[in-house]
């Protein structure tokens, strides 16, 4: 899923004894797989990691029975299913490893967060769905999609703040982003409005919620993100 907010700032790193350095205290480093797995703190930072995800897959499922409009990659989820014999959640893991394919010529590296995104988040979202039904009043559709949106920045901020590999479409945003030399918003902005057209060409949900998760989702994350990233150690530096 996409929510890749700016590192927050902070102080220089400290020497560590090990070869490695902790990384500036509250910061995001970017690691290689085995780095993530080398970078200590497992304990706290795997079960963070499911978490969010799970949590992720629940926010995804509070704005589908919400019915007011889903975020930019569900509207294209939505209306894959209306085609194929799937559930939404099986189309969310289906379309997270046709995003892992397009890492490929843009050499980005998959680390455990990574595939455990694109297999956890729809496995949730199917599991919530199974036992949240759709509400009537409609005030109650309006309080499911806010709180799935703000669920959302939530489970961001806990799987981004694990340091264990970026989301399939986290990732391909950042990859074409180096790429290209264009910005990460203007990349983001490019790749939701395609998948959207896309999503709606097949008749997928478009509405108020989605323009609410646009507006919400990269703030929201950042705002939580710097409590809730887990300061590891990252190589030294040569």
């Amino acid at each position: 899923m996409s929510a890749t907010p700016t590192p927050p700032s902070a102080s220089a790193p400290v020497q560590a004894p090990t070869g490695t350095v902790h990384a500036p205290r509250g910061v995001l480093v970017d690691l290689g797989p085995l780095a993530q797995l080398r970078a200590g703190r497992l304990a706290r930072r795997l079960p963070q990691l499911y978490v969010g995800l799970f949590l992720y897959g629940v926010s995804l499922a509070m704005m589908v029975r919400g019915a007011l409009g889903l975020a930019p990659w569900d509207v294209l989820h939505s209306g894959f299913i209306r085609h194929v014999p799937m559930t939404l959640g099986q189309a969310v893991v289906l379309f997270s490893f046709v995003v892992l394919v397009l890492w490929v010529p843009l050499r980005e590296m998959p680390g455990i967060g990574t595939i455990s995104n694109a297999l956890v988040v729809g496995v949730s979202a199917d599991l919530t769905l199974a036992v949240l039904d759709r509400p009537e009043d409609l005030w109650a559709r309006i309080a499911l999609m806010v709180g799935g949106v703000a669920l959302c920045g939530l489970a961001s901020a806990l799987y981004i703040g694990a340091q264990l590999g970026r989301g399939p479409r986290d990732g391909l945003m950042t990859g074409l982003s180096r790429r290209t030399g264009l910005s990460l918003r203007l990349v983001r902005t490019a790749l939701e409005v395609v998948v959207v057209v896309i999503g709606l060409l097949l008749g997928g949900k478009l509405g108020i919620g989605t323009v609410v998760y646009a507006l919400a989702i990269g703030p929201l994350t950042q705002l939580m993100l710097p409590r809730l990233t887990v300061d590891v150690m990252a190589p030294e530096e040569d």
